[in-house]
Parts: C-alpha cells; sequence; structure tokens
C-alpha cells in the first residue's frame, strides 16, 4: 500500500467537510465603530499585514474555563502602602510611558498605500468596527463544529461572545485571567485587533493595563543570541529604559501583546526551555516567552497572543486562562455597516463635488446592501473580515479611477491583498522545508483553480478536493503541511455553495479569486508533464554532478589516454541544455495558452470583464433566477488577463516577497513568446466587449514596449455599446496614449460617454480621423469639450457624428465657435440633435469662416423653411460644402419645392430632404431610410410614423406624375421599403 494510501486511511476526508461549519454566527445589535487599516506595527514588532476590519457584539455569557497554570499573587502585594500606590500612580504618569504612548500611537496609526486611496480622513483610531470575538475552550478547538452550511452558522444563535475589554475578567469560575490566546484563521483580521487595542490604549481607553508592550513574534524568530528581558524592551523602547527596572518590583500593571505566536517555536518542556525568573538573565527570545507565559517570569503582568488554530496548542492548556476565537462577520447589516462607512469617506472618489460624490455612493452602497439582503455567494465571502476590505477596493477601482494611467490593476489588487494577508508566511515554522504558505497555495489550491477552469467549472465536490490535495502526498512532511493549511488557510479561499441543491459543494470565497489563482498557477510554472518534472529534477542532480565530474575527468584523462572520457563529460553537460529548450517551449505554451484564453469565439459576446466583476459584487437588478432554471455557462474570462497582470514588475516583486518567484528571463521568454500569438490574434476583427478586455489586458500587463507593439495594429477601435466607465476611459487613454499612433476610426456610439469622459480622452481624440459619438447623452457642457478638441492645433478628426445628443441651442453656439476655427473637418453630423431653427442659424453665421466642410447632417431636428432655406443659402457660397442633409424637419411643400430646384452643377450644393427628387426617385433614398432604421430605437416612433407617411404620400404623388416606367418601378420598390417599415413600426417589430 502507498505512503498517500495510509494516509488516507488515519486522515478521512469528511474532515475537510469540518473546516467550513466551525465559524460561529451572531445577529445581535450593539454600537460598532468602522475602521480603516493601519500600517506596520510599532518599531521591532511589525504587524503589517491583514488590515481587515469587523464588527462584533459584546454578550457576557462564559462557561468556566479550567486554568491550571500561573503563580498565585501575594496577598502583602495586593495591599500595598499608600506610598507604594503613589509611586505606581507616578510611574503611570510618567513622561517615559507619555513617550511611549505617542510612539506606539503614531506607529500604530500609519496607513498602508493599499488603505490611502480611500481619503486622508480614513484612520485606524477614527474609524473602527470592534470584531466579534467568541469565548472558546481547548476542547472546542480540537474538535470543531459538523456544521457545513453558511446558513447554518449565519442563524446560530449568539452564544459566548466577549468584548476586547473582558477578555481579562475573572472567567466563570471565579479565577483572575492572566493569559489569554487569540486565535483565528487567515483573514479574520487578528493584527488589525491588536493594532487597534494598542491605540485605544495610546488614548486612555483600556484603563485596566498602564503599561502595554507588544511584540512581533516574527521578529523575535530570527533572533538566537540569548537577551535578557529588560534588554529586549529596552532594545525595542528605548524610551522605557527608565521603566523597566520597575517591572516585577511594583504593582506596574503591564500587559505583554506576542502576534504572530505560530512563528515561533516553543518547548515547554523543562528539558527544552529552563526555568527563569530573573529578567535581567540572558536567555533565548523563545525562553523569554515561554517563562512568561508559564507565569514563572514577572508573573503578575498580564498577556495576549494571538495566533492561528494550527499552533494554538504549542501552549499546554494549563497555562492558559482564556481562549478566544475571532469571527466574521455573521450578520449581514454588519457587512452593510461597514460597506456604508468605508464607502462614504470624504475624498474617497478623489472629486471635489460634494453632491454628485455623495449621490454615486450612495447608490453604491444600496446596490450592495440588496445584494446582500438576497443571501447571495458575497455574504457568505463577506463573512470574512478580509474579503470586506476586497470588495471595497474593488468598487473603488472600478468607479473612483480618473486618473490617466490608472494608479492601479485589478492583477496589483488581488496581489496586494494576498500581502496583507500572507506577508510572506512559511506554512509551519516547525517544518524543515519553510515553505511559503503562498507558495503552497499557488501549488495546491492553483492546481484545483486552473482544473476548474479548464473544464468551465466553478463548484467542487468533497472528490475534487481529495484529488486535488491528496492523492500526490507522500511524506510525513506532506501530511503535517495539508493539516496546517486546512486548519489554518482552506476556509481563506474555499466556502460551501449557498446556490441551492449545492449546498455540499465548494466554491472559491471569491470568483476572481479562482482565474488568480489558476493564472498564478500556469504563470509559476507549476502546470508541468511528467517528461518537464522529471526532467527538471535529472537535470538539476546531473547540472550538480558534471561540475565535479570535470574535474575527476580531467585528472584521468591525462593519467589514462581514454578518448571516450571527454565524450562522456559532454554528454553530461548536453542534458542541462536539452532541458533548458524544454523549458524554453514551456513558456511558448503559457503565452499560447493566454491567447487562447483570451480570444476564445464563445466568450465574444459577454459584457466586458470589468462589468462582469461590477456584477459579482453588485448583482444583476431584475428578478431572481428560478432554482431549476438552467444555469448560464461559467465564463472565465478574467483569467488571461491575471496572467498577464502578474507578470508585471511590481506584481512579480510582491509575488516575491510572498515566497512565489518568477524571474526575469521568465518573464521576458513569456512576453516575446506573446508577441507571437496574441499580437497575432488581437489582429482579427474583436467584437466591442473583446476589445475592451483586450485593452484592459494591455493594461493590466503592464509593458510599455509590448503594448506600443500591440496597438501599432489597431487602427480602428470599434467601442461602441461597452459603458465606458471613468475606470475604461483611463484605460483607453493610457493605453492608446502613444502620440505618434494615429487611429483610422473611433466608434464610441452608446457608450455612456459624459464630460469628464471626453476630458480623459482628450489625448486619443485629438489623432482620431473618424470619430463616432452618437448616443451618448452629451450637453451643451461637453460640447465645450468637443470646441477645445476642434479648436486645437493638433486635431487630426475629419468626421465627426454627434447625433442623437442633447446638444439644444447653447451646444451649437459652441460647435459654431468651433467650425470657425477648426482646420481639419470636413464631415459633420448632427442627426437628431435639438438644434431648433435658433440653433442651425448659429451654425450657419460661423460657416462661412470653415473652409474645410463638405458634408452636414441637420436631419430630425425640428426645422422650419427659414432656417432651412438660411442654412441653404450659406451653403450655395461655401466653398466646399456640397451636402446638406435636412430630412425628418419641418418643412412645407413650398419648402420642398425650393429645395427640389437645387442643382448641383449650378448651385453647388445638394439638399437631402425627401426621397423623391422632383419625378424621380432621390439618389440617397437608401441611405435615408438606412439612417430612419438604425435611428429608429432612439427617436419618437410617433413622429416617425408620421414622417414616414408624408414620405409615402410624396412617393406616390411623383410615382403618378412620370410617364416613365423605368422610373414607375423604382418608385414602387421605394414605397415598397416605405410600406414595409410602416408595417413593422405598427405591429412594434421594428
Amino acid at each position: 500500500m502507498s505512503r498517500a494510501m495510509q494516509y488516507h486511511g488515519w486522515l478521512p476526508w469528511g474532515s475537510w467537510t469540518l473546516l467550513c461549519g466551525s465559524q460561529p454566527g451572531c445577529r445581535a445589535a450593539r454600537c460598532v465603530y468602522l475602521c480603516a487599516a493601519s500600517g506596520p506595527g510599532a518599531a521591532g514588532s511589525c504587524f503589517h499585514r491583514k488590515i481587515l476590519h469587523v464588527g462584533g457584539i459584546s454578550l457576557p455569557s462564559r462557561s468556566c474555563v479550567r486554568y491550571k497554570g500561573g503563580s498565585q499573587e501575594n496577598r502583602a502585594q495586593r495591599s500595598s502602602s499608600h506610598h507604594g500606590l503613589d509611586h505606581l500612580r507616578n510611574v503611570a504618569s510618567s513622561d517615559a510611558i507619555k513617550k511611549h504612548q505617542k510612539s506606539l500611537s503614531a506607529w500604530f496609526s500609519n496607513q498602508p498605500n493599499e488603505e490611502r486611496q480611500f481619503g486622508p480622513s480614513f484612520s485606524l483610531d477614527a474609524v473602527h468596527v470592534d470584531p466579534v470575538i467568541r469565548e472558546s475552550s481547548l476542547e472546542q478547538i480540537l474538535k470543531p463544529s459538523p456544521d457545513l452550511t453558511i446558513q447554518h452558522q449565519l442563524q446560530q444563535p449568539c452564544r459566548q461572545v466577549i468584548s476586547l475589554q473582558n477578555l481579562f475578567d475573572v472567567d466563570a469560575c471565579g479565577r483572575q485571567v492572566k493569559n489569554v490566546v487569540l486565535y483565528g484563521t487567515v483573514g479574520t483580521g487578528k493584527s488589525t485587533l491588536i493594532k487597534k487595542m494598542v491605540v485605544d490604549w495610546c488614548h486612555g481607553l483600556l484603563p485596566r493595563f498602564e503599561l502595554v508592550i507588544p511584540f512581533s513574534c516574527e521578529d523575535l524568530s530570527y533572533s538566537h543570541v540569548p537577551i535578557s528581558l529588560r534588554r529586549l524592551i529596552t532594545k525595542k523602547y528605548q524610551h522605557l529604559r527608565d521603566v523597566v527596572p520597575l517591572l516585577g518590583s511594583s504593582n506596574l500593571k503591564v500587559l505583554f501583546i506576542l502576534n504572530g505566536l505560530e512563528r515561533l517555536n516553543l518547548d515547554f518542556r523543562l528539558a527544552g526551555t529552563e526555568l527563569c525568573c530573573d529578567a535581567n538573565e540572558p536567555v533565548p527570545p523563545s525562553a523569554i516567552v515561554v517563562n512568561l507565559l508559564r507565569k514563572y517570569l514577572l508573573p503578575e503582568a498580564s498577556i495576549i497572543v494571538t495566533t492561528r488554530p494550527s499552533a494554538v496548542h504549542r501552549i499546554p492548556g494549563k497555562y492558559v486562562g482564556r481562549y478566544a476565537e475571532i469571527c466574521g462577520f455573521s450578520d449581514t447589516n454588519l457587512q452593510k455597516l461597514y460597506f456604508q462607512l468605508r464607502l462614504s469617506q470624504p475624498g474617497c472618489d478623489g472629486e471635489n463635488n460634494v453632491a454628485s460624490r455623495s449621490g454615486e455612493q450612495d447608490n453604491l452602497v444600496e446596490m450592495l446592501s440588496r445584494n446582500l439582503e438576497r443571501q447571495n455567494q458575497i455574504a457568505a465571502a463577506c463573512f470574512l473580515p478580509s474579503y470586506c476590505w476586497l470588495v471595497c477596493t474593488t468598487l473603488h477601482f472600478l468607479y473612483f479611477t480618473r486618473t490617466v494611467p490608472p494608479s492601479q490593476t485589478l492583477s496589483g489588487i488581488y496581489t496586494s491583498f494576498l500581502r496583507l494577508n500572507f506577508s510572506g508566511e512559511v506554512l509551519d515554522s516547525t517544518d524543515p522545508t519553510k515553505i511559503s504558505m503562498m507558495k503552497y497555495v499557488a501549488k495546491t489550491v492553483g492546481k484545483l483553480a486552473h482544473e476548474g477552469v479548464m473544464s468551465r467549472k466553478t463548484s467542487f465536490t468533497e472528490e475534487d478536493l481529495q484529488q486535488c490535495f491528496e492523492v500526490e502526498m507522500k511524506t510525513e512532511s506532506e501530511l503535517n503541511q495539508l493539516e496546517v493549511f486546512r486548519s489554518d488557510v482552506f476556509r481563506f479561499f474555499l466556502t460551501p455553495c449557498v446556490q441551492p441543491g449545492k449546498e455540499h459543494t465548494f466554491v472559491f470565497t471569491i470568483p476572481a479569486m479562482q482565474e488568480y489563482l489558476a493564472a498564478l498557477y500556469v504563470v509559476l510554472g507549476e502546470k508541468k508533464t511528467l517528461v518537464q518534472k522529471v526532467g527538471k529534477e535529472v537535470s538539476e542532480i546531473i547540472g550538480k554532478v558534471s561540475e565535479d565530474a570535470a574535474v575527476v575527468l580531467s585528472i584521468i584523462s591525462k593519467v589514462l589516454p581514454l578518448r571516450f572520457l571527454p565524450v562522456l563529460f559532454n554528454l553530461l553537460k548536453m542534458f542541462p541544455r536539452f532541458f533548458s529548450r524544454l523549458s524554453g517551449k514551456g513558456r511558448d505554451t503559457i503565452a499560447r495558452t493566454m491567447a487562447e484564453e483570451l480570444f476564445k469565439e464563445e466568450d465574444y459576446y459577454n459584457d466586458d470583464v470589468l462589468d462582469q466583476i461590477n456584477s459579482s459584487i453588485l448583482g444583476v437588478e431584475g428578478p431572481m433566477r428560478h432554482p431549476d432554471e438552467a444555469a448560464d455557462d461559467e465564463v472565465f474570462e478574467l483569467f488571461p488577463i491575471f496572467m498577464g497582470g502578474i507578470l508585471s514588475r511590481r506584481n512579480r516583486a510582491i509575488l516575491e516577497q510572498l515566497g512565489c518567484s518568477i524571474k526575469n528571463l521568465a518573464a521576458f521568454e513569456i512576453a516575446k513568446a506573446m508577441k507571437k500569438t496574441v499580437i497575432r490574434n488581437s489582429r482579427k476583427g474583436l467584437p466591442p466587449s473583446e476589445l475592451m478586455d483586450y485593452l484592459f489586458f494591455l493594461h493590466e500587463f503592464q509593458n510599455e514596449r509590448f503594448t506600443a507593439e500591440a496597438i501599432r495594429s489597431l487602427r480602428t477601435v470599434n467601442l461602441s455599446s461597452v459603458k465606458m466607465t471613468p475606470l475604461k476611459c483611463s484605460v483607453l487613454a493610457s493605453v492608446m496614449g502613444s502620440k505618434s499612433h494615429e487611429v483610422e476610426e473611433l466608434n464610441l456610439t452608446s457608450c455612456n460617454l459624459d464630460t469628464g469622459s471626453l476630458r480623459t480622452l482628450f489625448p486619443v481624440l485629438l489623432r482620431c480621423k473618424f470619430l463616432h459619438l452618437q448616443l451618448n447623452s452629451l450637453g451643451p457642457d461637453a460640447c465645450k469639450e468637443i470646441r477645445d478638441l476642434l479648436l486645437h492645433d493638433k486635431c487630426a478628426v475629419s468626421n465627426l457624428r454627434l447625433g442623437n445628443n442633447p446638444i439644444g441651442e447653447q451646444g451649437a453656439q459652441y460647435l459654431a465657435e468651433a467650425l470657425a476655427g477648426n482646420r481639419s473637418l470636413t464631415h459633420l453630423s448632427l442627426l437628431h440633435t435639438a438644434l431648433g431653427d435658433r440653433g442651425v442659424e448659429l451654425i450657419a453665421q460661423h460657416l462661412a469662416e470653415n473652409q474645410q466642410l463638405q458634408e452636414l447632417n441637420l436631419g430630425y431636428n425640428s426645422l422650419t423653411d427659414r432656417a432651412a432655406l438660411h442654412v441653404v443659402e450659406v451653403a450655395k457660397k461655401h466653398a466646399t460644402l456640397d451636402k446638406v442633409h435636412l430630412y425628418f424637419n419641418d418643412i412645407s411643400e413650398d419648402g420642398k419645392r425650393a429645395l427640389d430646384s437645387l442643382r448641383m452643377d449650378r448651385d453647388g450644393v445638394r439638399a437631402l430632404v425627401f426621397l423623391t427628387a422632383g419625378t424621380d426617385v432621390s439618389d440617397y433614398w437608401s441611405s435615408i431610410l438606412n439612417v430612419v432604421h438604425k435611428n429608429l430605437p432612439f427617436w419618437d416612433r410617433e413622429r416617425v410614423r408620421q414622417h414616414l407617411t408624408i414620405i409615402l404620400q410624396d412617393l406616390e404623388s411623383s410615382r403618378r406624375q412620370t410617364v416613365n416606367p423605368w422610373r414607375k418601378a423604382k418608385f414602387l420598390r421605394v414605397e415598397s421599403e416605405v410600406k414595409k417599415m410602416l408595417g413593422k413600426l405598427q405591429h412594434g417589430t421594428l
């Protein structure tokens, strides 16, 4: 029997199901604060990760916790003299402690870069949500709840809940608690809780303790040189050198904070760590921690330890007065409050307009709240506070990014999110391999994620997890790593599905996380064939041996004239070279995979990836899907984009800190291979949503040389009907920002553009020859931006379409000024722009100053005879203007006859008013009907019906007047087309 099978017998698979059942729920209400994460911890004790924040409830119900350890308090010390109390007060209010408080407050209140995007007012001591803390016991830790579903967890009654301020109260048996173990899985906010605790003490909100001394166990783990406790304290906090001598000799109430105990290997056996009660005696840092917890060193001090669940057992139960578990947002109301306060911070969106800012932020919070109420998967994800932070950061990126280039990338957000939660931690500090937690996740969870992407699957059964995590286990070390992962990390990435009928399957906590980890798995080269795996190991062995063999063979060849020895030596050196070529093929495969996934034809007509992310967070408005209704096919369009994003220099640097190394040479060779695959495939005609995805991919890749080569072939950019949010406009402006790249045509029809969008895209619009801006609700303010664009000395726009925008009279004034000074525009369409007679007259007044315009479309603008005839008279005198569109206006029969009398050879201009030209059909009848057909969904149908009726009557009248059978046939054909359009219009099928 294989080792893996033996382990399987010892490790029942059902235990995977228990992992997601131990999170308690709570629905009580209380007053909460909201908090932003702070920066690193105090000097020498950095707590620079997990900057996520939770809300909590404080109920005093607790069971008796058995407490065997700790020294008995000396009755004489408890009855100190009045002089001693005065001395104690002097120490507590000393300048040294005040300096200590000021230093800790400044250090622990620092914001990391990831938090500064939420505004300058966002600080740890300003807004915070108290965490839900549940009192626990060692028996409960070792025997987790068998309940699986998130719904069950969210509906549990509040029991054994305790507040941070009450952790050191007497237990249910009346014993004073001195040692507290505060534990929680990755992402529950342990470090943030400790930061807030320290800041509260600095501000006088934790009066129980007169001195708080925080230590980072990670920091202590790097030092093995013996040092005394007093020297250790003054080394980390120099301003306490006058206070340290009083430790142990007075009644000073001291709290030691030991953050991240899992980083230390503690040995509580007397044979492993000797007893030490002298704070001046140098011992290893781990021995100081052990004797503090034993209460042999400074027995009066209180200690709070934070750790992951897998390391709780490292402290014997007799030395622990209380176990407390940090739990997540078990009530969606707490999640809503978190989102509301975080997304409503002043300066969050970077805008000065308070009214518009408040409206958009309130709308975001409202949509998010409705989605949470649906018991969507996002509510299960936000059970972990870490993911609440990720949701807020993603929404901030999607809605409030207005800089060019954007200051962030989506892959950068996810990479930073993992750094904040894992920060280069090793999976198990007791394991000799010291594999980083993130590297282990990439190899195991990444494999599961990749297999799901390849098979278009988002939910996984217990058998899927078993195949992924247990099949390749061969050693005791691998089994121990798996146990630690299941205890500490599993719930961070995978959670039970809330979809009816799938309660006993697992999904990724956030859908995009599956695609990110799948991309990381591929880019790290973990996806290898058997030949590649064996070849790498053999190559490394031969590479090491060949150096020694070269020396030996050179000596032997001098003694023995064996000609085959040099040949053997060369053969040894050939294999590593051959394997390096094989590795190069692997990088070609990565580039090919990226191209195949990026340009999948079955995904061509989905929403773009940014809209998909938005929908996954805010939900889709409308009726909910029936449980029996077939689900849509899963889409994984973020997968190739994340592959490109992970290869960016910044993300590779962060991943290096997490133990996931991607060498510069590997990134260079992948980028080189991408030129053959990605760029070649991009030259095919892409639908608008796919083209937006491609542009976003180039932004995420963050490679200027590659992007410059990629856009060289993008002469026509069609993004019609893509909702161009501020972020998408920033991406487009950034990717197409090369001043040397000319754009033949840019189609932004029906893209929800506004004045800010035009301002962001200004550098790109300047270089466009054909510019489509129809159907964007562009009003007079936007026309001011268009005027500045057309008057710019580097403007290349020759064909501008502004149809179906509410330009109005004021907008016409700006456009008229633009026409007077522009030197590039030849075609201008103002179809259905609410100009009216006055607006057209303003344009006509400036037409004479223009020297290039050839065609002007003023159709469907409620023009009367006077305005129409006036603009035509101006056009007659214009040097280049030869065509004016005037159809669907309020022109009388007399006006029509006057316009029909125009002759190109005589007047130099042709007015397109009706489908007829005297007793013949107009040469432009198909163009006019085509315009009507395209714009009908956006026009007043009743008015269009009236105009079509008039056109039909005009056609019938002209047909009766002609005797030419050929012309009669043409009239009948055109009448047939108009009748079809009228019929469809009346039946609502057009």
